[in-house]
């Protein structure tokens, strides 16, 4: 693939941070200045950054403008507060402001900004890295899919590509990767409502040159009952330590409806984002998303008109992920290979992580 549009980069000043809104696309590539901590954080809860890995490393760079502004405890601790509220499902979040905050707190007040800078610069990098594995050996898998098949259909769900993470993505790291090595394969997009996120991985594939075709979220059933599904590839805001996946709402439906017509369903789940502390997914706090996200929808020309779809005053809820029980996964593909979706598959990739 060729240079994409960077999803958060620190800004030619050297301390403020650009990130691509992702509430503009696919109309508009619009790159926005983060200043201030509040700013990153109304960024990740509007989603303007989006997707586990991405908000992780927009949270280490918010508190980075934090402690620009004052590097004390106690400005740290609420700026780390402000953030953590944003968007409480994607273990990642947490996990890089605690990565920062252990290398910050020991130091005196003067250093704390460069080495918070330098923490999330490493992250970041760190994210592309593991991206890039995950990419590798996924596309081994679909290469296995292809010899069988002639090509390797592909169905996601959400947006998992680069524009979720730093880049690479997760789910589309394989597609990619086998795409560049001359893999035939088409990616079979479900809309996923309320957000649409399919746009936003409908988008990533044509400007790739992947072949692409989006559906409608009920329409995945259809296709995996059909048998124009091969595989399935979906992401991931939270694993647990047993294998269970926690994604973007209407995951698990498709999990069910591989599961029932012998289609392999694979997570792609970067090590940050295991929560070694969880052993069921029942335990993953799911966020509630405002329901005017389900009673309303854009126009669609860009314009940011919306329209409702329910009556006035219909009640509405909006989960905005579910859990997939391990045991309808057919594998986890993380960085250090592929792996049984179980505590014993887990620990036999992560065995430093498993015993602490």
């Amino acid at each position: 693939m060729g240079r994409r549009p960077r999803t958060i980069e620190v800004a030619d000043d050297g301390w403020s941070v650009s990130i691509l809104d992702q509430t503009a696309l696919p109309h508009r590539v619009v790159v926005r200045t983060v200043t201030t901590c509040a700013e990153m954080a109304e960024a990740i809860r509007t989603m303007r950054v989006r997707g586990a890995p991405l908000i992780g490393a927009a949270a280490a760079y918010g508190l980075c403008l934090a402690l620009r502004t004052d590097p004390a405890n106690a400005a740290v601790d609420a700026a780390m507060t402000m953030l953590r509220a944003t968007r409480p499902t994607a273990v990642n979040l947490a996990a890089a402001l605690a990565r920062l905050d252990a290398v910050v707190r020991p130091l005196p007040l003067g250093s704390r900004v460069a080495a918070a800078y330098a923490e999330a610069a490493a992250l970041c990098v760190e994210d592309v890295a593991i991206n890039q594995a995950i990419g590798d050996h996924g596309a081994a898998l679909l290469r296995t899919v292809a010899a069988a098949d002639g090509r390797v259909q592909v169905l996601t769900h959400c947006n998992a590509g680069y524009l979720a993470t730093v880049d690479w993505g997760t789910a589309l790291a394989p597609v990619y990767r086998a795409h560049d090595g001359g893999v035939p394969v088409h990616v079979w997009i479900s809309e996923t409502r309320p957000r649409g996120q399919g746009a936003l991985t409908a988008w990533e594939l044509g400007q790739a040159g992947v072949p692409h075709t989006v559906i409608a979220d009920n329409a995945a059933g259809h296709l995996l009952g059909t048998g124009k599904i091969g595989i399935c590839l979906v992401g991931t805001d939270r694993t647990t330590a047993t294998g269970d996946v926690c994604n973007k709402i209407g995951t698990y439906l498709k999990a069910l409806a591989a599961r029932d017509n012998d289609v392999p369903f694979y997570a792609c789940v970067p090590g940050p984002s295991i929560d070694w502390s969880l052993r069921s997914g029942a335990d993953i706090p799911i966020e509630e998303r405002d329901g005017d996200e389900v009673r309303r929808v854009s126009a669609g020309d860009g314009s940011g008109t919306m329209v409702r779809l329910v009556p006035d005053g219909t009640p509405v809820a909006n989960p905005a992920f579910d859990v997939t029980p391990g045991r309808l996964v057919t594998g986890l593909i993380t960085e250090r290979g592929i792996c049984v979706a179980s505590a014993a598959g887990l620990a036999g990739l992560y065995p430093e992580r498993a015993r602490a």
